[in-house]
């Protein structure tokens, strides 16, 4: 008596059970596209010197991006979807603020261009002065 023994499929199905369960878990912990997006976006202003020159935005950023990862975390559907529009309000604030950051900048070397150029304008205008 040759019969088939079923342990073998118990096994199989506990692996399969298993394999389920590591692949739903690790689809769960996947960061959002919106919310790495969002990350980086913050980093960037940061790198720009968003803190001095756009405190305000990279604050409001800095705060939706941690309620966008909070409402990522969570196992509610409603709150995972809500998170995708946090992070995209986020990472809109960071450029945002990222971009006020580099005008302000880019303001700032022009005005120091514009008084490099008065000064030697100045220096020069003495200059032929005092050579008739």
């Amino acid at each position: 008596m040759n019969d088939p023994s079923f342990a073998h499929f118990r096994k199989r199905l506990y692996a399969l059970l298993a394999a389920f369960g590591l692949a739903v878990t690790a689809h769960a912990q996947a960061p959002l596209p919106d919310l790495q997006r969002a990350e980086q976006a913050v980093m960037q202003a940061q790198d720009a010197d968003a803190d001095h020159y756009a405190p305000d935005l990279i604050a409001t950023a800095r705060q939706a991006l941690v309620q966008a990862q909070a409402a990522a975390a969570s196992r509610s559907r409603a709150d995972q979807r809500q998170a995708v529009a946090v992070a995209q309000r986020a990472a809109a604030d960071a450029d945002l603020a990222r971009m006020r950051s580099e005008q302000a900048k880019a303001d700032a070397d022009l005005q120091q261009r514009r008084d490099e150029i008065a000064a030697l304008r100045q220096r020069l205008g003495m200059a032929a002065e005092a050579t008739p």
